[in-house]
């Protein structure tokens, strides 16, 4: 039985940043963002910011990691904000807890034209 070890060559190699090459790679990609939506189905979702939100408000679930989540919403939420999510399923509800650790405008122009917000928050 083989197990991968991780070279200790690799671990230790230094990186010049200041290389004329990486710095011209580098250029070229500082504006890239990494958007996955799309490689999940999208769900509707209920979710409720803050402890005192009783009415909730729609959103989508567009991605799901172990414990993280991507939403889209027509609305802005803050970084740290608390958010309860319900996911309203035939004969099964189920509620988890998550905070906003990053949120932004969306960037598609699908997203332009709706006025759609993307957060991604780390689960309880």
């Amino acid at each position: 039985m083989t197990h991968y070890k991780p070279s200790s060559k690799l671990s230790k190699q230094q990186v010049d940043w200041n290389d004329p090459h990486l710095q011209s790679l580098l250029q070229k990609t500082e504006h890239w963002r990494l958007d996955n939506r799309g490689a999940f189905s999208a769900q509707e979702v209920r979710i409720f910011v803050g402890l005192g939100d009783e009415a909730g408000q729609s959103a989508f679930l567009v991605w799901e990691g172990e414990q993280v989540v991507v939403l889209e919403t027509l609305f802005s939420i803050r970084k740290g904000e608390h958010v309860r999510l319900d996911r309203l399923t035939p004969g099964v509800s189920r509620t988890a807890w998550g905070v906003v650790v990053d949120g932004r405008e969306g960037s598609r122009e699908e997203d332009r034209l709706h006025g759609v917000h993307v957060h991604w928050l780390h689960m309880c």
